[in-house]
């Protein structure tokens, strides 16, 4: 029985068609289809963007697409692990729930036992002297007045050290002293923090344009234009549908939450999001 990759090669070369030409016909990487038809699928992909290749690449040679999925999740690659229970370890806390009575009985329970009454000396009505030392009103005084000049000071502290929070923060201020920046070209759209963003990753050198698409399917305005090196990255706005231009599409990567996807294309084209 012929494997996945035999009949991918097979059915390529009675077309007549090389990888270059697959590569183009289905925009997926060649590399990609020359790994599938030597049978290695790990290609640093997730299992979706796998099974969605190897379908379009079987459909464009006119293959039965569900048998070679078929044959492929046969191999034990298209199987779904189920998620483990996490093993993060929490706190254990007991919480016992009593009824009022049960509270009631494990007041009365659990109460000390009152403490011995200390006999006091007997004092005549008319004796102040043994009721105890009186606390002085002078000194009452004094505490209170340094009390209130301690609270004073805090207030005064946390006033000025508020004022010049807010004036260093103060985008006015912060504006004031950053000198105006000059560009020979436009500058990129910087995003907000509400806004989506991707990031443009680089392979290897490759000139991108990317542009908002009107709604009628034309380019719009530019929000980012430059030459990317290789290992460069550009994060740029997402605000809605856009056109991605690049020089070389094998040499571009999108970056959006840490997942990466290809141009899809091969040497100069446009790719939309």
């Amino acid at each position: 029985m012929q494997s996945i990759g035999e009949r991918l090669e097979e059915a390529r070369k009675k077309k007549g068609i090389s990888i270059r030409e697959a590569a183009e016909g289905t925009k997926i990487r060649g590399d990609y289809l020359q790994q599938f038809e030597n049978n290695r699928f790990d290609i640093n992909l997730t299992e979706i963007y796998v099974r969605g290749f190897l379908r379009g690449y079987a459909t464009y040679l006119k293959l039965p697409a569900d048998k070679i999925l078929n044959d492929y999740a046969s191999l034990g690659r298209g199987e779904v692990r189920p998620r483990q229970p996490s093993r993060e370890v929490y706190g254990r806390m007991d919480v016992t729930v009593a009824s009022a009575d049960d509270r009631g009985e494990a007041d009365v329970d659990e109460a000390p036992a009152p403490a011995p009454a200390r006999r006091q000396p007997s004092v005549s009505r008319g004796s102040h002297a043994a009721a105890g030392p009186a606390i002085d009103p002078a000194l009452l005084f004094k505490v209170g007045k340094w009390a209130l000049a301690g609270v004073a000071v805090v207030l005064v502290i946390w006033g000025i050290f508020s004022l010049f929070s807010n004036r260093s923060s103060s985008p006015a201020t912060t504006a004031s002293r950053t000198p105006p920046a000059t560009y020979s070209n436009p500058p990129p759209v910087q995003p907000s923090v509400a806004e989506k963003t991707i990031t443009l990753v680089a392979l290897d050198v490759v000139r991108v344009t990317v542009k908002h698409k009107n709604a009628d399917g034309t380019e719009g305005d530019l929000i980012y234009q430059g030459t990317l090196t290789r290992g460069q990255t550009q994060t740029v706005a997402w605000p809605g549908p856009i056109y991605i231009t690049a020089s070389a599409g094998e040499n571009l990567q999108i970056e959006y939450r840490g997942k990466r996807f290809d141009s899809k294309f091969i040497g100069p084209g446009r790719a939309q999001m």
